[in-house]
């Protein structure tokens, strides 16, 4: 029976990961996309980050990036075309090697949160395995049946803007008028008002994604 993994990875070679511990506030996704081409070095990328400029010095000099082409940008928003140096860590082979799927990719914290929809618990190994020998830290957070329909939905949020829209919420955010402020709510989470402001952002942006148009997760 097939599964559904959520999994937590990290290491300093890992794709854009040298961007996202320099940039504060940057959020990245990957894009969805049919080409699974286990060779593949270049890949889609949704970055969302306030000042352009600084986020593609920031790629220029990333070395995990050898090269970086801009389809779009929208308020604070980009998609890229990137290509990976040889040097750069990926797991997207042993994945399409098992015959699995990235269902979906996003930053958190100093690493990647991946959902993975495998054909059994034995690919999921392999993938750990593998993980292992590349000095890839993985964290296996949550394991399902596919045909599982138990359990909390997650409505896309990560822990990290779950926990934060809750926080929010609890301390009267939300209230008109507003019971505390923006920097009231990052002091507490020990973070800056960007990345306060971001989290909060994309954490409603996925509310909105998942109980408009019926998704558990944004596209």
């Amino acid at each position: 029976m097939s599964i559904i993994a959520k999994v937590h990875i990290e290491n300093e070679r890992l794709a854009l990961v040298p961007t996202l511990q320099n940039l504060d506030g940057v959020d990245i996704s990957v894009v969805s996309q049919g080409n699974t081409d286990p060779g593949s070095t270049d890949f889609p990328f949704l970055i969302e980050y306030g000042d352009r400029g600084e986020l593609e010095t920031m790629l220029e000099t990333d070395p995990t990036v050898e090269d970086y082409e801009l389809v779009d940008w929208t308020d604070q928003t980009g998609i890229y075309y990137i290509e990976h140096t040889p040097e750069t860590k990926l797991i997207s082979t042993v994945v399409t090697d098992v015959n699995g799927f990235l269902m979906h990719t996003t930053t958190e914290g100093n690493g990647w949160l991946v959902r993975l929809l495998l054909p059994d618990r034995n690919a999921l190994n392999t993938i750990w395995e593998y993980a292992n020998d590349h000095d890839i830290t993985l964290d296996i957070i949550e394991i399902y049946d596919n045909d599982d329909t138990g359990g909390e939905r997650s409505y896309g949020l990560t822990d990290e803007q779950r926990n934060t829209l809750k926080l929010a919420y609890e301390r009267g955010y939300f209230g008109e008028p507003r019971d505390t402020s923006l920097s009231e709510v990052a002091a507490e989470l020990d973070l800056s008002s960007t990345a306060t402001s971001g989290r909060l952002r994309r954490g409603m942006r996925n509310l909105v994604a998942a109980t408009l148009d019926g998704h558990d997760e944004e596209n």
